[in-house]
């Protein structure tokens, strides 16, 4: 089957990932300090990581239109189309609205709409899955079945080193989150419902760190048939420990490390990382 994965700019690709499947992104804004900011390839991560580092105010996202969308529906492909979670981003239905438009000229063509519950890698992960159910000649119902439940059991955590942005941007209350900064207390989150939740906490990097590989254990089912991936914003040193770590406890069947993307680092934050599996 001839497929196209249409992704939005919230999935974290590496270079190997990138050059395996047939995706095209499609990109959601950054804006900061009133200055707006496409988030692909020709963002620069590292003046980003520092404007916010400097900015007061906190990065607004903008998800894509529907007409971004459409414009990567186009070409002969069955297009299977991965997104952010639909609880904390409304890519997911501009994704289906571009869809249904797209429809109403073109009616041959496939396209099908997986809400990723998740995000960074996570999405990255259901891209994989959809490709590898694709190269093993499986029908379009079967793929989506599959990736669906594929979803369901997905699991994504995430630590971050700084709390800066989530406090900004109201996702974190701000008393709250000020004094866990003052106590160096570190949050493990998670996606629970496709939505940010506290599954533990830390004092101190080091104590946070174990947790984040402890909570493998306590959340993974048959590992070794599932890919671990570690996603981190400018903190590969911290991605490469974690997954030496991880190899001395754990059999997972592969364990891919990916750098974050403009969306991503925005909410990761410089230091902070995110797995799924």
């Amino acid at each position: 089957m001839n497929i196209k994965i249409v992704v939005d700019s919230g999935c974290d690709f590496n270079q190997e990932l990138t050059e395996k499947i047939n995706t095209e992104s499609v990109p959601l804004t950054i804006q900061l300090d009133n200055v707006e900011y496409k988030d692909n390839q020709n963002l620069n991560l590292q003046n980003l990581l520092e404007m916010m580092k400097n900015s007061k105010n906190s990065p607004k996202t903008a998800s894509p239109s529907p007409h971004s969308f459409i414009e990567a529906y186009q070409g002969k492909e069955s297009i299977f189309v991965v997104t952010l979670t639909s609880k904390l981003s409304s890519t997911y239905n501009n994704a289906l609205l571009a869809k249904d438009i797209f429809l109403t000229e073109v009616e041959d063509k496939f396209i099908h709409v997986f809400d990723s519950c998740s995000a960074s890698i996570g999405e990255a992960l259901v891209s994989l899955k959809v490709n590898e159910l694709a190269e093993q000649g499986l029908k379009e119902i079967e793929i989506i079945d599959r990736v669906n439940s594929y979803i369901q059991q997905m699991k994504t955590f995430f630590l971050l080193e700084s709390l800066d942005n989530l406090i900004k941007s109201g996702r974190m209350n701000k008393i709250k989150g000020k004094l866990a900064s003052l106590l160096s207390i570190k949050p493990i989150l998670g996606e629970k419902d496709g939505e940010i939740s506290l599954f533990d906490k830390a004092r101190g990097s080091k104590r946070a760190f174990r947790k984040l590989v402890d909570i493998i254990e306590k959340y993974g089912e048959n590992l070794e048939d599932k890919i671990l991936g570690i996603a981190h914003c400018n903190a590969l040193d911290k991605a490469e420990k974690f997954k030496a770590e991880v190899i001395k406890r754990y059999n997972f069947k592969d364990i891919i490390i990916v750098p974050t993307g403009g969306l991503s680092s925005v909410y990761a934050n410089e230091g902070g990382i995110i797995i799924s599996f």
